[in-house]
């Protein structure tokens, strides 16, 4: 078969992706995306698997999509063989010495890959909550209201729950009421108000396609989107998974504008409101990240001191006046009435280090 017309985009999307998975800590998943270029330039079962692919895949993260259906095709019993190389059950697996079965595999089972490829990769990192723990905090202490809780691009809903994680760096820590521990290397002072108590009186959240994470199989698929060769977030995703039911947490299916927009109409009058997002509003049209933030300031607007509203999120500094080619995310937090705005700090977009 030929290449593609569309080879130069895949290509750069795969060196790029195998370096940012490199530098986040992920040798085994780098070493994969390599392997799929290389099978790509040799017209092998990847030129085969994208060879129609109609999007631009730098934004549908698409070899983060392939990574995520060789795991998942491992863990949900479709190969046997993928499960017992990768590594999960062998830690010192190399992609290279393992791709001669991936490459037998993606071969017999195109179709099955194919549409594992038609979903968006879902992490719910749960780390990012550690990077919004600090406006949180100050928000806790700087209000003595109840917390009426709106998180946006919720996925499966895993950080509903971000006030019962532990959080533990070398200089600070904060006890939680569930097994999950978030931590990381911690660059500056503590945050502030670290034993402020949360008073939260309501959550929800959104997705356009939220995973169910009391179905076994949709839970399975967010697992599968976690590099494997991770175990500390593979941990805290199964103690997450394990309190997200246990909370019988549950995400609305819809637009993230006309849900935000209901929500605001609808916030109470006795009560913070705290709309929330960690590493989302990138994804959406430009259109509709128009939109939220019209919704968000519009309802600033019309805040008072018994129904405040706080905007907090971790998101590219590119989005906020930043550097367009800035790989920064930051937290900042914006509060209202009045409008203020504080940046808490700054990382990547796994959290593997804060620098406050």
């Amino acid at each position: 078969m030929s290449t593609p017309d569309h080879a130069p985009a895949i290509l750069a999307h795969f060196t790029e992706q195998g370096r940012w998975c490199r530098q986040l800590g992920s040798d085994f998943t780098a070493d994969m995306i390599d392997q799929f270029a290389a099978d790509y330039r040799a017209n092998g079962p990847i030129a085969q698997l994208l060879a129609d692919w109609p999007s631009d895949p730098r934004a549908d993260a698409l070899a983060l999509r392939i990574c995520a259906a060789l795991n998942g095709a491992g863990i949900m019993g479709q190969s046997p063989e993928l499960a017992a190389v990768y590594p999960q059950a062998s830690p010192e697996a190399s992609a290279a010495d393992i791709w001669p079965i991936v490459h037998g595999f993606l071969i017999s089972n195109m179709d099955w890959v194919r549409a594992y490829l038609q979903y968006a990769p879902q992490t719910n990192e749960t780390a990012r909550s550690i990077a919004l723990l600090p406006g949180f905090l100050d928000l806790a202490a700087r209000y003595d209201l109840p917390m009426n809780l709106l998180e946006l691009g919720a996925s499966a809903g895993l950080n509903q729950n971000w006030d019962k994680f532990g959080y533990k760096t070398e200089s600070w820590s904060r006890d939680g009421t569930s097994q999950v521990c978030i931590s990381t290397d911690w660059k500056g002072p503590p945050p502030a108000n670290l034993d402020a108590t949360f008073n939260i009186s309501s959550r929800a959240g959104c997705d356009l396609n939220p995973l169910d994470i009391h179905d076994p199989h949709e839970a399975l698929r967010l697992r599968s989107y976690i590099w494997p060769d991770q175990s500390a977030r593979l941990n805290r995703f199964d103690g997450a998974l394990k309190l997200a039911r246990d909370m019988n947490t549950r995400i609305d299916t819809a637009d993230a504008s006309e849900w935000l927009a209901a929500k605001l109409a609808a916030r109470p009058s006795n009560a913070l409101t705290i709309v929330y997002h960690s590493v989302f509003l990138q994804y959406p049209p430009i259109a509709v990240i128009r939109k939220l933030m019209a919704s968000i300031r519009a309802a600033g607007e019309q805040a008072d001191k018994n129904a405040p509203l706080a905007w907090l999120c971790f998101e590219p500094e590119a989005l906020f006046g930043g550097a367009q080619n800035s790989p920064k995310v930051i937290t900042r937090l914006q509060t209202w009435p009045g409008g203020d705005v504080k940046v808490c700090g700054s990382s990547n977009g796994h959290v593997t280090w804060f620098e406050a």
